[in-house]
């Protein structure tokens, strides 16, 4: 029974990636803004690809390829699978069509349920449970890169058109909650699914910190905007000052100004199109950058991973950790002690990427609720900022 449950959830969430950008064109989803972002074509068959090459190929009867090409064509980083097209050139891919690629899903998911039903086995399992995990990674990349995509558009389109944007509460003062030093426990435990980078779960001493009670807001960026902070070099990294005046970055990413008749009025774009900027939501689309350099302005930091987790744990004592914004660490993205990469092209999954980037934690409104975990690892470079990433302090106890 729960093999059956396994399927039709492997089968709602391939249905959810379709629901998800049913009101795109077909030009919607072939173009690419941005060599960091990918067209929806390419997400709708790199996840189909993912379930050809390590499933069909592996477990399927006298396997054939759907289309040989295709192999090269929605390999994104898998070297040990073979060649893979230019990331930066997904945005060129005319063909196949959007419709050819819809026949390669229904292709590929009839085989796969004909396996599952011939067939079922703990290694379909594994492999199907890593598939879902995965589809669902994508799921929200989707939303991620169609919000750039349709940011650059001067038509500033619409996508989530049957709701309307819901306005944030007023925000409480920034409260902290202090937590002694000592020795904890960080990293997944029990059998529910994890990726690899969360394993295994290992103790690491944090000294005595305290952690805001909830993230940085838009009108508290606000505030560093207007007291010049993106002017001010003493509060940057020497990267971060480098890429601020070679960027011409001075807001977050998708914030805009508009003057009006008395005070300009900023607005910020989303899915629901351009709209007045929230005070009270948490600010986010910033870069480690961004938030270093705010933190910096208060007299605070940013977290370590494990302070963050150790933290996160507590009961009752922190709000808006999921659903929100994904939240900068100070953590270089980095094995776990006692970390094995897997044998084979699964191997190349996380442990290939764990080299300068910084640790995220928590997740945003764009992320699927089962991966809102504490233990969940998200990781991007310092400048990456089209990932809805927001701020949560931290201070040292030794400095307050």
């Amino acid at each position: 029974m729960a093999e059956l449950n396994q399927f039709e959830r492997w089968q709602q969430i391939r249905q959810q990636s379709l629901s998800l950008v049913a009101t795109l064109s077909s030009e919607d989803c072939a173009v690419q803004s941005m060599p960091d972002a990918s067209p929806i074509k390419w997400h709708l068959a790199h996840t189909t690809w993912f379930f050809e090459t390590f499933i069909l190929e592996k477990l399927e009867p006298e396997f054939t390829a759907y289309h040989p090409v295709f192999r090269m064509l929605f390999n994104s980083y898998y070297n040990g699978i073979g060649e893979k097209h230019p990331r930066a050139q997904r945005g060129l891919l005319t063909r196949p069509s959007l419709e050819q690629v819809l026949e390669y899903r229904q292709n590929v998911d009839a085989r796969i349920g004909c396996i599952w039903r011939a067939r079922p086995s703990a290694e379909l399992a594994k492999l199907l449970e890593l598939g879902i995990q995965h589809e669902q990674q994508h799921q929200e990349l989707m939303l991620t890169d169609i919000k750039h995509l349709f940011s650059c558009n001067p038509l500033l389109p619409v996508m989530l058109i049957s709701t309307t944007p819901r306005k944030s509460e007023l925000t409480s003062g920034l409260r902290w909650h202090r937590y002694p030093a000592q020795l904890v426990e960080i990293g997944h435990e029990g059998n529910e699914f994890c990726f690899d980078n969360e394993l295994p779960r290992h103790r690491q001493f944090v000294e005595g910190f305290e952690l805001a009670d909830r993230l940085v807001t838009n009108a508290e960026y606000l505030n560093f905007i207007e007291a010049g902070g993106y002017q001010n070099p003493s509060l940057w990294l020497a990267e971060a000052w480098d890429w601020i005046k070679t960027s011409a970055v001075r807001h977050p990413l998708y914030w805009r100004q508009q003057d009006g008749e008395n005070d300009a009025q900023w607005q910020e774009f989303g899915l629901h199109g351009l709209q007045p900027l929230d005070l009270h939501a948490p600010v986010c689309h910033l870069s480690y950058f961004e938030a270093s350099a705010y933190a910096q302005w208060l007299g605070a930091r940013l977290p370590s991973e494990a302070e963050w987790e150790y933290a996160a744990a507590q009961p009752n004592k922190l709000q808006q950790l999921f659903q929100h914004c994904w939240q900068w660490t100070s953590t270089s993205y980095s094995p776990y002690p006692g970390f094995a990469i897997p044998v084979g092209a699964i191997g190349e999954y996380n442990g290939k990427f764990m080299l300068n980037q910084y640790v995220l934690r928590g997740s945003s409104c764009f992320t699927p609720a089962q991966h809102a975990r504490l233990t969940y690892r998200n990781f991007f470079p310092a400048s990456a900022r089209w990932q809805m990433t927001g701020i949560r302090l931290a201070r040292s106890l030794n400095n307050i």
